[in-house]
């Protein structure tokens, strides 16, 4: 059996798409004997500027072979991002061309990766496995204001029905999706794979909360740790924030993204003292940072998209046992409150709101182990797995 495993990202990159995708290929590789092949195609790392960590064009794990395109460089701009994709697809569709596969998988959050899918699928014959994790149609109307976002819905509406109808199953990771995509394609096989927590995040030492820096009497230690961009809105909200809570909480910020320097220099201009904003660092580091924060904070912008979505990220902060302070609406905050414990929600962008519930987060610590059995990224990938091969042999799961 052969295996095409497409992903614009994979490990040792820092990105949800990475994660997911790592943690599919090794449960393919260990359902698979020494005679099949999982072929991934993917990129050198390039989720942030300020993460590089250059890997071999191509490596051979057992039966996993990894082949990786370099991208030219780009931050995190439309115009950029749009050719580091058409880089990918182009090497992509050379490296595969000659290649003939039982079964494709392809996983996207900016439908290119899932057009991509699309076409080898369509080349080779061999069945589609999608694995979906934007409404990309929706975000880029909302993104682009007026005739530019009309113009780019028809236009992506168009790419998005190429890759669909190919597809032979359809993953959804928020069940927020499924009425878009059940009413404009309601013939497809539909699963609901959500994000997961990683291994790393289910290690004992990883779900011990450390002592807190300068005992009982210390500020709250908010921390957000992830992509600093259009979407997340910290730009928006998180400068009035932490200008409302100066002297009664601090801000650690991780990550980068399109809208850092914005966020850098609207607290610069408020004068802020209790935020400080650190550079993306590796998982071991980042659940150290988990471990002595006292607060989580997640934050989407408020746009009609992202009243779908469901942020990866809030699977490995609930997965530490720490509060949860989320500025999100519609399926993330209905994923909050039914399934974690000590989760705060108020509504995107809105800093009285946040200020309010400020004051209701409980500081105590909650293993929440129900949740953490039902979300393990192990368990996910291992369904996932067996749907993908499945699919190949021609057996309907």
């Amino acid at each position: 059996m052969k295996l095409l495993v497409l992903s614009f990202y994979y490990a040792p990159d820092l990105s949800a798409g990475s994660f997911r995708t790592t943690a599919l290929v090794r449960a393919l590789s260990a359902r698979l004997g020494a005679g099949d092949v999982v072929d991934v195609v993917t990129t050198q790392p390039n989720r942030y500027s300020s993460f590089k960590h250059e890997q071999p064009a191509e490596e051979q794990d057992g039966n996993v072979r990894v082949r990786r395109i370099t991208l030219p460089s780009h931050a995190s701009g439309m115009a950029d991002q749009s050719r580091a994709f058409w880089t990918f697809q182009r090497e992509a569709r050379r490296l595969v061309g000659g290649e003939q596969y039982d079964a494709v998988f392809a996983t996207s959050s900016r439908l290119f990766t899932a057009v991509l899918g699309s076409w080898v699928s369509r080349r080779s014959g061999a069945p589609l496995y999608l694995d979906i994790r934007d409404i990309f149609v929706d975000t880029i109307q909302d993104v682009l204001a007026g005739a530019r976002g009309a113009v780019a819905r028809v236009a992506f509406t168009g790419l998005e029905r190429f890759a669909l109808q190919r597809a032979a199953r359809v993953n959804l990771v928020s069940n927020g999706f499924a009425d878009y995509f059940r009413r404009r394609y309601p013939g497809l096989r539909y699963s609901y794979h959500t994000n997961g927590i990683d291994s790393e995040f289910l290690e004992p030492e990883a779900r011990t909360p450390l002592p807190r820096p300068g005992g009982p009497g210390a500020l709250p230690q908010v921390l957000y740790a992830g992509n600093i961009g259009e979407g997340q809105g910290l730009h928006v909200v998180l400068p009035p924030l932490a200008a409302a809570l100066a002297g009664r909480a601090r801000f650690t910020i991780i990550g980068d993204g399109g809208r850092r320097a914005l966020l850098e220099k609207r607290i610069a201009e408020l004068g802020l003292t209790n935020v400080e904003l650190l550079p993306p660092m590796n998982r071991r580091q980042l659940i150290d940072a988990y471990r002595a924060a006292d607060i989580l904070f997640l934050h989407l912008n408020d746009l009609e998209a992202f009243r779908k979505v469901l942020p990866s990220k809030l699977f490995e902060y609930a997965a530490t046992g720490k509060p949860l302070w989320a500025g999100v609406a519609g399926h993330a905050a209905e994923f909050l409150t039914a399934h974690v414990d000590n989760a705060t929600v108020f509504a995107p962008c809105d800093v009285d709101a946040a200020v309010r519930q400020f004051d209701t987060i409980d500081l105590a610590w909650q293993p929440r182990t129900s949740f953490v059995r039902q979300f393990s990224r192990e368990a996910i990938s291992e369904a996932m797995a067996a749907e993908l091969i499945g699919l190949a042999r021609g057996v309907r799961t």
